[in-house]
């Protein structure tokens, strides 16, 4: 490689892992506002208000730079597919989020990388080797770890956020299968515009009420955090080599071990940090699996 070509390669890589951090870092920052607005307001209210304050945000982004156009033939089946998935994603997480530690719940949908190679295996046929399945049983045994089942210190919310990881893996299959053509930004405002409904649907078990200045505040807040982390998702994912850029996704897990520690004064104990550290290990080795394999194929 000519050292233009190298730098410029360099650079790209640099920007790609700045922005994946950045990404991870808001959504960490969106989630904390959450859990700070958990006691305040009804979660359906919750869901409700931060969706669509999250949707106007892209729309009118959309609106001012364009990229929310659909095209003539968009793929509805497999859109209608990833809306399922977003839909019930959103509701069974932030329901488990406001009951959790932060850093357990951002730990547990760490599997979701894991849980995609398991249902491209069963559902796409592609190929997994021993090694990959390997990998995911690990991830099972560090979720073991940190939700300890059959003790004192288990919490039925993290069935909930294991349920919306596997919403999650719905959605990120059907996303892999829509082609180029349906844009980022047409595909995030669905997102957040299906998660209005998610938190609609538990209207009629709440009573409603008008948030104060400050909870309101933090809606916003957390609306913004949700698109900025989209936003640079996306930066990170079209910058620099992908199987570079993207194990720094696995830097949620030190933001969130930070927001739980600053705001609620929780920190993992020995166990759920190995099974932290499972977990993050074999999510790293899945990537760097499939990164050999593409180079291989």
């Amino acid at each position: 490689m000519i050292p233009g070509a190298a730098r410029k390669f360099a650079s790209e890589n640099a920007t790609g892992i700045l922005a994946m951090i950045a990404a991870m870092a808001a959504f960490v920052g969106n989630d904390t506002c959450i859990k700070l607005i958990g006691d305040r307001l009804p979660l359906g209210e919750l869901i409700t208000l931060r969706s669509a304050i999250a949707t106007l945000y892209l729309l009118a982004f959309g609106v001012a730079f364009g990229g929310l156009a659909l095209p003539a033939r968009a793929p509805w089946p497999l859109m209608r597919w990833r809306l399922v998935g977003e839909f019930f994603a959103t509701l069974f997480f932030l329901s488990g989020l406001v009951a959790l530690p932060i850093a357990d719940a951002t730990a547990l949908t760490q599997f979701t990388p894991l849980a995609i190679t398991a249902a491209a295996a069963v559902f796409l046929k592609e190929h997994v080797g021993w090694r990959r399945w390997a990998a995911t049983g690990i991830g099972l045994a560090g979720i073991l770890l940190i939700t300890r089942p059959g003790t004192a210190a288990f919490s039925p919310a993290a069935v909930l956020v294991l349920l919306a990881v596997c919403f999650i893996v719905l959605r990120d299959l059907a996303t892999r299968l829509i082609t180029d053509d349906v844009s980022t930004l047409a595909l995030v405002a669905m997102s957040t515009f299906t998660g209005i409904f998610s938190g609609l649907v538990l209207l009629p078990f709440e009573s409603w009420i008008w948030p104060d200045a400050a909870t309101l505040l933090l809606l916003l807040a957390a609306a913004g955090f949700l698109c900025f982390a989209f936003a640079f998702t996306v930066i990170g994912m079209r910058h620099g080599d992908v199987g570079l850029v993207s194990p720094f996704r696995y830097s949620v897990i030190v933001f969130a071990i930070l927001s739980g520690w600053v705001f609620w004064g929780d920190l993992p104990d020995a166990g759920q940090m190995t099974g932290i550290f499972l977990l993050a290990a074999a999510g790293l080795y899945t990537f760097h699996r499939e990164r050999l394999l593409t180079r291989i194929r």
